[in-house]
Parts: C-alpha cells; structure tokens; sequence
C-alpha cells in the first residue's frame, strides 16, 4: 500500500503527511504535522529485505547520550507497508549549502561543517559505522550540521547481516575497501569525510568519475590531486583521510582534533616554512597506484602500508633537512639514495635514513612485540667519540599501530642497556631495528635491553617540536655540549605501547 501526501500516520504520536521534500536512502520524506501542531519530517521506508536496517539508529547502543551532531529521532513506528522516522525538520543540506555558493565554500564555513560531521563519527566511532557520508546526508538543524540517513550504516561489533548492501552508497564518496567489498570500518567514513573535504574546499571532487567504473578504478588506484588555496595543515590532513589503506588515515577522535587546529594560520615562520615543505613534499611525491582490486591479501595489504609510510616519512625527512638549510645553509648535505641524507657542520652530523619495510615476521628468537611494524626508520645525532667513547645519540621510528590496533602512524621511541648491566654503548640512547634486542626491551620483565624513549607519535603536518628538539640536539653537538643524559630512561615509556 502506498502512502504519500494527505495520509496520516499512528506511531506514538499521529502525524498528518504534508509535500513530499524528496528521498533519502531507501525511502521518501514528507513534511509532517503533529495534533499539536508540531511540524517535522517523517522518512518512510518500504518494507522490503534490508529496510529494516533504516531503524538501526532508533535504539543506538548505550541510547543518544553523547552522540553530537546527529539528527534526533522525534517518533518512530511502523504501519503495515512501511517503517517510519519523524526527525525535525532540517534548515538546508550540505549539498543545498554547496549547490548555492556554485564553488567552493569559503573556509570557515566549510571548516565548520567538517568539525560538525567529524564530532559525530568521534562519538559513533566504536558504536556506528554509516556508510554512505555525502552532503546530502547531512542537515543544517539549530545552527549545527548533522548526520542523517543511516539506511545502510552498520553496528561496529555487528556480523554481517545476510543482507549487507555491500554495494550500497554512493560512488563518489565509496573509500577503496568498499569497492572491494571488504568490512566497512570507521575508517570507510573517515575517507567519505576527506572527498567531501576536498568537495568543499575546492568546488570539486577529487575522483570526478563519471561512470561507476571510472569511480572505481579512481578510488582504487589514483591519488587526488593537490588541494591548494587551504591551509597547509588541513591540506596534509585531507591527504591522510584519502589514503588508500584504512589503517593509515587519521581515527575520527585524531581527525576531529586537527581539524579544530587545521585553520590556525598563527604560525612562526620556522613552523610555516615546515607545513610549506612538508606540503610541498606531499605534492612532489604522490603515492604509487595501489595494489589490486580484488580483496587484498596480507602481503598487498603491506605493501600498500609500505607506501603510506614511505610517504609521510618523506614529508618530515624533508620538512627537518629543509629547517637545517635555512637555519645554517653553510652545513655539508649528503644525499643517499634510497638510504636517507646526513648533514655536517664542524664535526658533528645528523641524519635520518629511508624507510625500510618490515616483514611482520619474528623477532629473533624472541616473541614480537603485540604491535605491528611496517617499517622502520633511524634518526641520529653522531660526534667524534669523547675519552669514554661516547658517540652521540639514536631514535627509532616505527611506522606501527603502537596504540590502537589497525591505526598505524610513525612513533619515535629509543632503547638503552639495562642499568644493571656494567656495558654502555657508544650511543645513549640508541636506535633498534625489529629484531631480538628491541623484543627484550619490549617484552615483559627486566631485560638486557630496556626502552629509553616513550613511543612519541609523529603526526605528519604537524612535526615542530620533534623537528626543533633534533635540532637542539644537533646545535648542542656541534658546539661540543653533547653528553650522555643524566638520567635514563628519558620520559616515562611504561604504557606508551599497547602489550595486546
């Protein structure tokens, strides 16, 4: 039985059907008006195989508590023929706001509506997956912008039901693990923010299809192209959300913190200089196509990781070397292909080498550690040996998911000899590839290696303390003030990586 306008409705409350004010998922919306007077908008959805899935939202584990930026279900029901929603009614949509600015929105505005959208996959991150994120889905109601439409989200912790509608949403906005029909994550939404980032900066998609399988083929294997005109720092954070492997984009709780500093323009001109070169690194090396467009095996899967590591690392490699050069253009700079460059002055050098993939396999004879390393990286400081033999100072950088499983960044952390022990090294503290030492000073219990440095997350865009305290180190070598720290380990590591 078909409902439409002039019908009226019993749910908890009855609801006469005014226009019809367009579709929405797998349904239409109808003004509404309630014995009251009330007006809202009521969405109704067919009873067929899967609608049921429409009214996921109605009983949101743990209830609405919480969840920002969502638009509230005023009633909700069923008749015979259809499910049925009452939700206020919304000023405009995102995709209204853009359609009447016929470009790109100015920044503040579209900064606002991203900082609104990713307040509410922060607070649905671990609850809600929603799937199909597009500014049509999104609404203007009491001055904020709010998710809507969840006729094919997904609980996080829920098996796939038998009807998935894998091949639901929208092309424009489908991150490359939907086209392969993998697990939709909060990932998925993360990388439907970042086009619909792009979209709003720019006036224009980043993957323009137009046929689905020229929107395939783009989410699956082309990188987007540079978003210029925004600030650098919100640049570098679309980059990231549109990253092709899940595991390396920002989680919603990371996204939503630099998008609330993303507009800051402030900057000293060391620190713009940095953003300027790390963005401009990001524009000279775009990622490789990625791998396959079947399902990825593990071995893919690294590789794709790989690449995401290898890219952001060049980003700080070449934001630090670009601060040394302004700094003190006279230093003697030595590339090395494929293996990183050192700088020198005087008889001090510093250096950061390449990324270099790990396999995943084991450490030694020892147990790895419960975080995975897709590859490493070495920072150092090196002087000529004092009379103890002391040769300056080492960190590792480990491209991981040290914290949360399955989000991967760059950490720095560092080792030492256990103080127990009477041998020092010519380096304190040191670096350590994946291998039996780092999975002693890892491990539980008192071993020969320990961990001097906490794991130090490197947030690409964003590198100036880590940037300047290289650099501290490196003016404090060559003006001969280097020495082994007075107290090891530097920091608190206890808790710093995740141990399951």
């Amino acid at each position: 039985m078909l409902i439409g306008s002039g019908d009226v409705i019993q749910l908890s409350r009855r609801w006469a059907l005014g226009e019809q004010l367009g579709k929405g998922g797998f349904g239409r919306v109808f003004a509404a008006t309630a014995e009251d007077r009330t007006s809202a908008a009521v969405k109704l959805v067919p009873k067929e195989p899967g609608a049921s899935r429409e009214m996921l939202f109605v009983d949101l584990p743990g209830g609405h508590d919480g969840v920002r930026n969502v638009v509230p279900v005023l009633d909700s029901g069923e008749t015979d023929s259809h499910y049925a929603i009452v939700m206020p009614l919304a000023a405009e949509s995102l995709r209204d706001r853009l359609e009447s600015v016929s470009g790109p929105m100015p920044l503040e505005e579209a900064l606002a509506a991203l900082t609104d959208v990713a307040t509410a996959l922060a607070d649905l991150d671990g609850r809600v997956v929603h799937r199909d994120l597009k500014p049509e889905n999104v609404l203007l109601i009491d001055g904020s912008w709010c998710l809507a439409d969840f006729g094919i989200s997904r609980y996080t912790e829920a098996a796939t039901a038998t009807d998935t509608h894998k091949w639901s949403g929208t092309a424009e906005y489908l991150a490359p693990e939907r086209w392969r029909s993998e697990r939709a994550t909060a990932a998925t939404d993360v990388y439907a923010l970042g086009v619909m980032a792009f979209e709003l900066m720019s006036g224009e998609l980043p993957f323009p299809g137009p046929d689905t399988a020229d929107f395939r083929d783009q989410h699956l294997h082309a990188d987007p192209p540079q978003l210029a005109g925004a600030p650098r720092r919100l640049a570098a954070l679309v980059e990231e959300c549109l990253y092709k492997a899940p595991g390396a984009r920002p989680s919603p709780t990371n996204l939503l913190a630099r998008l609330q500093r993303a507009a800051d323009n402030g900057l000293s001109p060391g620190a713009a200089a940095l953003a300027g070169a790390y963005q401009q690194e990001v524009g000279r090396r775009r990622a490789e196509e990625v791998a396959a467009s079947r399902a990825l095996s593990e071995q893919e899967r690294r590789r794709e990781l790989t690449e995401a590591a290898r890219r952001s690392l060049r980003g700080i490699s070449s934001a630090l070397l670009e601060v040394v050069n302004d700094i003190a253009p006279g230093v003697i700079c030595e590339q090395r292909p494929d293996r990183g460059w050192t700088v020198q002055l005087g008889r001090a050098r510093l250096g950061l080498s390449d990324a270099t993939p790990h396999s995943g396999g084991k450490w030694g004879s020892w147990p790895p550690p419960a975080f995975d390393v897709i590859a490493h990286a070495t920072i150092s400081v090196h002087v000529p040996p004092d009379r103890f033999g002391y040769e300056g100072r080492s960190h590792s950088l480990y491209f991981c998911d040290a914290e949360r499983r399955d989000a991967y960044g760059w950490y720095e952390t560092a080792f030492m000899v256990s103080p127990l022990l009477p041998k020092r090294g010519r380096q304190d503290p040191f670096a350590l590839p994946p291998g039996e030492p780092a999975a002693q000073a890892l491990g539980n219990g008192i071993n020969e290696f320990q961990v001097a440095w906490p794991f130090t997350k490197l947030v690409t865009g964003e590198v100036e303390e880590f940037i300047d305290r290289w650099v501290g180190w490196f003016a404090a070598a060559v003006d001969g003030q280097v020495a082994r720290p007075s107290t090891m380990p530097e920091g608190r590591p206890e808790g710093s990586w995740r141990r399951s």
